[in-house]
């Protein structure tokens, strides 16, 4: 990397938890400014204003994410426990390299849905991309034999996201734990009575 694009690096990884606990709307020039030590013009030369920042740190935060899903998964050999790899890394989050915040699919969703459009098809997409991965995983499990040929890949996969981001915000909003907990547990019986 040239020296323009690690500054720009820099700026993405300093900014990224900020605007994935803050959000766009709290996330302010002289947060950018404190959590980088360098000025607004500095900011602003590599990047075209807050937008751009924004877009570039959500990216950030989701390749994280995929990082950590992808490193558990490596280690599993069943579809099976492929797919129990989102319960065990959703449920235990602290325990991993996840971005400041929780998942960003979720808190920029939240934030962005009528706010920012460029954000929230950003969200979308990200939705889409683990759509598409869980319905591919849950098919494979099926081509093996591995879950009941009955299964709707893609009713799954929506079901399965659906609730780890509804258990995540229920237990935010609340503060209690364990309805994260219990939804997980829920996701758990539910792919273990795939097969």
């Amino acid at each position: 990397m040239n020296k323009a694009e690690k500054t720009r690096q820099f700026i993405i990884e300093k900014t990224a938890p900020i605007f994935n606990v803050k959000g766009f709307a709290g996330t302010s020039i002289n947060d950018m400014i404190q959590a980088t030590g360098l000025t607004k013009g500095s900011i602003y030369g590599n990047f075209r204003n807050k937008d751009d920042v924004a877009l570039a740190a959500f990216d950030h935060n989701l390749k994280m994410v995929h990082k950590v899903i992808r490193h558990e998964m490596d280690s599993k050999d069943s579809v099976k426990e492929r797919l129990l790899v989102y319960v065990h890394v959703y449920n235990n989050f602290l325990e991993f390299p996840f971005p400041d915040g929780g998942c960003p699919i979720l808190n920029t969703s939240t934030e962005a849905d009528d706010t920012h459009p460029e954000l929230r098809q950003k969200a979308a997409d990200a939705i889409m991309q683990w759509k598409n991965n869980l319905q591919a995983l849950i098919k494979k499990g099926m081509d093996n034999r591995e879950f009941h040929a009955d299964t709707d890949p893609e009713q799954m996969a929506l079901t399965i996201i659906a609730m780890i981001e509804g258990g995540i915000m229920m237990a935010k909003v609340t503060g209690k734990l364990n309805y994260r907990n219990a939804v997980m547990k829920s996701i758990k019986k539910m792919i273990d009575d795939l097969g």
